[in-house]
């Protein structure tokens, strides 16, 4: 399938996936949903019914005189059915109302429940190329269209459905032609607003829903690189930027909701005409004796209930219609089949103690990103021995990342296979095979949590004294309790409130907690000074000990105690060897680039000696 091909078939959802997505979270409260519905639907014929009592009242007063006993007694019998009938009209009501919302409230907590959980699993292919913030938005408006969905279906549609089929039948009933031509008007009405709606409003909604997304996903760009907007004075700038999507966004939002206006104003002025047709109907019967000032009474209160119903019968279309259309994205969600996700009776990783020469194998991989399409591996093997520490060295893009995102079945390899412990990967469940991983990766992100929290990710539920004792080893636990208030500190979004090379010793602290038997370093130490590094390094020598660990490296003076560098360049294994065997070789790509690092540091050096000297005279 191509990518256009693809993106389509997961941001569309047609009017029967809503179906199905609405239905599923009806079904496991179905009876509360029924009982709802049911309550509302007698409630709204109560209601229907009042009219004939308000008849009654009147042909009782004018048929007899206000001395004669059987008037005083007609009026009264029929003020009692009409006080009845609105008291139990509002009493099932506040029935129906009550099951709804406790019906209503369970489906909002599911589908937001189960939309971060589905959003959460989705690949790192997915999330590389979707906002944050736009896919946050899609979920909550996913969520209140749902319930506006709902509440239109209860509150708006099922009731006004009901008066028009209670209403004409009473007064077909009464009045057989006043019946008939209501049937008519209503039906024509109907017709209309149905019309007006989909063929005209909805595709307004759509668009604006559209660049809300837009807008969303562009203000928490803006904010997540608040830095640097910061450190490049671009304030302005990016108040541009953000202006001309609010300036499309008010546009189409305007617009179509201008367009609601004049729907709306169209279709009051048809209420109207249907009202006034249907009482110069019944004033016409009364003339030639087939209807009583009590009908006249009757059919001008029935317009006057269902008019309250009718008015808005275009509107709920409209709102029907606009839920839908925002609801496409978090149904398109619950319908995305991830690549990457555990295979059906997929058992536990398994990683036994025993040493062994192929703790972790690449067995003959290839491997392309969907988004780029260029092929990184091409036939890729390699065997990392248990305990062995393993450097990934080589410039940009030549796939040592890729080789760690692989081995945390981050993507799928589109060829070959990759064994740990002697066990398929793509065959386990992701969450032991992630268990069985510790990370510490060049940028770490920590979650706006307490310290403790942060450090105990790799170990949920790990006691406090755990916790400090990780943090000492990693050299994080002196600056954490000089801190106000110590493990309990809030670190911002993202660990802003901490500095580089302190979040990088939580990150380490963490991943001693997790106690992980792989062992992945991003260019662990590149945010520490040089101080730090030291400790750190030793405190990551202790870590690193009776584990397979994989560095990737960029500064080589890192690794130079490594069992095996792998030398990697546009995906392919160009040299292999210990840091003494490849400066040993004098056409070593390694012992070029080690060179020329070694080299800028020594010139960096000199030219700070020299700057000092100058300055101290």
């Amino acid at each position: 399938m191509s990518a256009p091909d693809r993106k389509n078939k997961e941001n569309k959802a047609s009017y029967r996936d809503v179906v199905r997505f609405t239905l599923h979270y009806w079904t496991p409260q179905k009876w509360v949903g029924i009982a709802a519905a049911i309550l509302m639907m007698v409630s709204v014929v109560t209601d229907s019914i009042v009219p004939v009592y308000t008849g009654r009242i009147v042909d009782a007063m004018t048929r007899h005189g206000a001395s004669e006993a059987s008037a005083w007694k007609g009026s009264w019998a029929a003020f009692w059915g009409f006080a009845t009938l609105a008291v139990l009209h509002q009493l099932f009501r506040l029935l129906s109302t009550s099951y709804w919302n406790y019906f209503a409230t369970g489906n909002l907590y599911r589908i937001v429940t189960d939309g971060m959980q589905k959003v959460q699993r989705f690949s790192s292919d997915w999330h590389a190329n979707s906002f944050a913030g736009g896919t946050v938005r899609k979920i909550t408006r996913g969520m209140w269209s749902f319930d506006t969905l709902e509440d239109t279906l209860l509150m708006g549609l099922l009731p006004a459905v009901t008066i028009m089929i209670a209403v004409t039948v009473m007064l077909t009933v009464k009045l057989p032609m006043v019946g008939l031509a209501a049937a008519v008007l209503i039906l024509i009405y109907c017709a209309i607003s149905i019309w007006v709606s989909i063929r005209i409003l909805a595709p307004r909604f759509q668009d604006s829903a559209d660049q809300d997304t837009r807008l969303g996903a562009t203000l928490a760009d803006i904010i997540t690189g608040n830095a640097t907007v910061k450190s490049f004075g671009a304030e302005s700038r990016e108040d541009g930027l953000f202006d001309s999507v609010a300036t499309l966004w008010k546009d189409r939002a305007y617009y179509a909701w201008q367009m609601g206006v004049a729907a709306d104003a169209g279709r009051s002025i048809f209420r109207i005409l249907m009202t006034s047709a249907v009482i110069a109907l019944t004033i016409w019967l009364w003339k030639w004796g087939k209807a009583t000032p009590g009908d006249i009474v009757l059919v001008i209160t029935t317009f006057f209930i269902i008019g309250s119903y009718l008015r808005d019968i275009g509107s709920h279309i409209a709102h029907l219609q606009r839920s839908i259309s925002e609801m496409d994205d978090i149904v398109a969600f619950w319908l995305r089949q991830d690549d990457v996700v555990d295979v059906a009776g997929a058992p536990p990783l398994v990683v036994n103690p025993v040493p062994r020469d192929d703790m972790v194998m690449f067995d003959n991989i290839s491997f392309e990103y969907f988004n780029t399409g260029a092929k990184i591996y091409d036939g890729l093997s390699v065997k990392i021995a248990a305990g062995e520490k393993l450097a990934l060295v080589g410039p940009s893009g030549s796939g040592k990342s890729t080789f760690v995102k692989l081995l945390q079945r981050l993507y799928n390899v589109t060829g070959g296979r990759i064994l740990v412990g002697g066990q398929d990967i793509s065959q386990v469940t992701l969450q032991s095979l992630r268990h069985a991983i510790s990370l510490v990766p060049q940028d770490p992100i920590l979650f706006h949590r307490s310290l403790s929290d942060n450090i105990a990710y790799g170990k949920p539920g790990a006691s406090q004294e755990e916790i400090v004792a990780a943090a000492k080893k990693s050299y994080a636990h002196d600056f954490i309790i000089s801190l106000p208030q110590g493990y309990n500190t809030l670190v911002g979004e993202r660990g802003v409130k901490l500095s580089g090379g302190e979040r990088q010793r939580v990150a380490i602290a963490r991943a001693i907690l997790a106690d992980s038997p792989i062992l992945i370093l991003d260019e662990a130490t590149s945010s520490l000074d040089s101080i730090s590094e030291h400790y750190i390094q030793k405190a990551l020598e202790a870590l690193m000990a009776g584990r397979t660990t994989i560095t990737i490296a960029h500064r080589l003076s890192t690794i130079q105690q490594a069992d095996r560098i792998l030398v990697f360049d546009q995906g392919k294994i160009i040299e292999q060897g210990s840091h003494r065997a490849l400066m040993q070789n004098p056409q070593s790509h390694y012992k070029k680039l080690f060179e020329m690092q070694v080299l800028g540091l020594i010139k960096q050096e000199n030219e700070q000696i020299h700057e000092a000297r100058c300055a101290n005279g």
